[in-house]
């Protein structure tokens, strides 16, 4: 089973290439986002649980979200690995993730950072933002949000850094060029599904 996480701030393309590398290498998806979503609409005991944070507008604590991943790697055992979106984003989580995941017999393999400088992240949020009604499409929230994402995530490059599993990866080229770097990664530890 590969496992990989998949990093970058908002507007790096992280959703795209999620989805490519899903389609490319027959992996699941796991974005902590749909994961709460489906369990509180399914009532399980952990979405319900998980409601009454979001209900607060607060976060959900980790060991919840962490009982939610371990459903789905359970609920899909044939799995040729995940692909982890959105999470972890703190080094707690990293930890609890790579706790969690040697219970299961794997680990994280490898993760990808997409690095894509801020005037282009800022230029793809607006335009995303025009045609789509999302509330990031004005530059002030659109810096905070990138700012918030490095203060939070750098601790978890780090981490992984620190273990061998981090690559940086341009990602201010084409959505194809993009890819093609990330498959070179991928393709070390698993080949695509043809």
């Amino acid at each position: 089973m590969f496992n990989l996480v998949l990093f970058g701030p908002p507007g790096s393309g992280k959703g795209t290439q999620s989805e490519n590398i899903v389609n490319t290498y027959n992996l699941q998806h796991i974005s902590t986002g749909d994961l709460l979503r489906d369990e509180v609409s399914r009532h399980t005991p952990l979405g319900t649980e998980a409601k009454k944070y979001m209900d607060q507008g607060l976060l959900v604590p980790d060991e919840v979200v962490i009982g939610m991943i371990s459903g789905k790697i359970d609920d899909t055992p044939d799995a040729r690995g995940f692909v982890f979106d959105g999470f972890p984003r703190t080094r707690p989580q990293a930890e609890a993730l790579d706790k969690l995941l040697e219970f299961k017999q794997t680990q994280i393999h490898l993760v990808l950072a997409l690095d894509v400088p801020e005037p282009e992240l800022v230029k793809r949020l607006l335009g995303r933002g025009a045609t789509s009604g999302r509330s990031d499409d004005n530059e002030e929230i659109i810096a905070k949000r990138i700012k918030e994402y490095h203060s939070k995530t750098q601790p978890v490059a780090d981490y992984y850094n620190e273990h061998g599993k981090l690559e940086n990866i341009v990602g201010d080229h084409s959505i194809p060029d993009t890819f093609k770097t990330l498959t070179k990664h991928i393709n070390k530890y698993l080949l695509p599904v043809t």
